[in-house]
């Protein structure tokens, strides 16, 4: 026999054996990250409730008594978890709820698009079915900030008061495209990430769940899964357009309480502060009955690095509905 052809024989088996080895790499892969899933969910339940919204189920926590109830909305790809350190506190003067948009937290997947528009109507069927009724105070963080306005203007009657932590404005895209395209290659990264979430590779990298020894159990529960990353690229490729122009087209709160929490302008990037400061503003000027609040010493996560001045504002407000005059 040439010896060519036992070469490329040779070859051949072990390209054959590379390959076989490589899937059953890829198998046991997929099998941990499948068991490791199952047993966070099983080590961290969600801590509030699942209520049917139409097919689906979303997660909301509630603690607490009084009214109005607050309702927390969290930022672009975090689930209810952003406010473990607000919602305690502001559960010792009122009821308060955190919840998870389908597709993060322990919510379900949604079969309607992901845009602010659509967050606000689950959010409205999900506190119908869970029983919780008007009045309101919304609080919106980043992102959230566009679910609440919305909410407000297609609910009015439910809403009596709002607080806006560091939110996204919506022409921010068109005044600082650096963070729409700062978002864009972020949501590019996720989608490769996306390819490696099924084997575990995030997991095992340390590229999710990550943060206090504390939560770390719980966001790896709630961000290691695919249900996770699917809802962020989505929510990320809707924030800039849909969600921003369904925001942009609530014009005015009336005289609805609104506080307005801006992050410290010495955590922001020294060429962005005028824009920063005219979107936050703008936000605060949607109400003749505004405040506007600096989270001195606090970047964007306000709710976290801040958390005393968030539950403050909230109490600040609450307090003031509670005046016969409201």
């Amino acid at each position: 026999m040439p010896q060519t052809s036992k070469s490329a024989r040779a070859l051949l088996h072990a390209s054959r054996v590379c390959g076989f080895v490589f899937v059953c790499v890829l198998a046991i892969a997929a099998i941990y990250q499948w068991m490791s899933h199952k047993r966070d969910l099983r080590d961290n339940p969600p801590p509030g409730q699942l209520i049917d919204v139409g097919g689906y189920r979303m997660h909301i926590h509630c603690v607490g008594h009084g009214s109005p109830t607050v309702i927390l909305d969290s930022g672009l790809s975090d689930s209810s978890l952003s406010w473990f350190k607000v919602q305690p506190q502001v559960a010792r003067f009122t009821r308060v709820c955190s919840y998870d948009r389908a597709g993060l937290g322990w919510s379900d997947q949604s079969p309607y698009p992901r845009e602010s528009k659509v967050f606000a109507q689950e959010l409205h069927a999900l506190l119908h079915n869970a029983g919780i009724h008007p009045p309101l105070v919304l609080v919106g963080h980043s992102m959230g900030g566009f679910d609440v306005l919305i909410y407000a203007d297609l609910y009015p009657g439910e809403v009596q008061g709002m607080v806006l932590v560091d939110s996204a404005y919506p022409d921010l895209a068109n005044r600082l495209p650096e963070l729409k395209t700062s978002l864009s290659q972020w949501r590019r990264s996720l989608e490769r990430e996306r390819y490696a979430m099924p084997f575990g590779i995030p997991r095992i990298l340390g590229w999710c769940g990550t943060g206090t020894p504390k939560m770390m159990p719980k966001l790896k529960t709630v961000e290691c899964d695919m249900s996770w990353i699917k809802e962020t690229i989505a929510e990320c490729h809707s924030m800039w357009n849909e969600s921003a122009a369904q925001a942009g087209s609530v014009r005015s709160l009336g005289n609805m309480p609104l506080i307005v929490i801006s992050e410290d302008s010495t955590k922001n990037v020294k060429e962005f502060l005028p824009e920063f400061e005219k979107g936050q503003e703008a936000l605060a000027h949607l109400s003749t009955s505004r405040s506007r609040v600096i989270a001195i010493g606090s970047g964007h996560q306000i709710q976290k690095e801040r958390p005393d001045l968030v539950s403050s504002s909230v109490q600040k407000l609450w307090i003031g509905l509670q005046s016969p005059a409201n």
